[in-house]
């Protein structure tokens, strides 16, 4: 959810695909994040980035022409790092969201 928000935020067309994690995985959701096998997973330029934080860092720094996403104060960023981390540690458990999102370039 928090990639998708940021995607919206900076304005980036997508597409967005679903993954079924119960009935089996995808080839692309298996190549594309070998490791963890999960999502969500941004797929740009034909290069996968994982986990959803990375995934927000990537797009604040990709597509800087609006306002930046994150803090720019070292410290604050920081914070902000930390409250993403505890949510997904903490509350994010409960609340997971099966969707893969794709970027597609034009």
């Amino acid at each position: 959810m928090r990639a998708k928000i940021a995607l919206e935020e900076k304005g980036v067309k997508r597409e967005d695909r679903e993954e079924d994690l119960f009935g089996g995985k995808s080839e692309l959701l298996l190549n594309s994040n070998p490791i963890h096998q999960k999502v969500p997973v941004l797929l740009h330029n034909g290069k996968p980035i994982c986990e959803s934080t990375i995934i927000v860092g990537y797009i604040d720094e990709v597509w800087p022409s609006s306002e930046p996403l994150l803090p720019t104060c070292p410290y604050a960023r920081a914070q902000a790092w930390f409250l993403a981390d505890f949510i997904d540690k903490k509350v994010g458990v409960s609340l997971m969201l099966y969707k893969q999102i794709t970027y597609t370039s034009p």
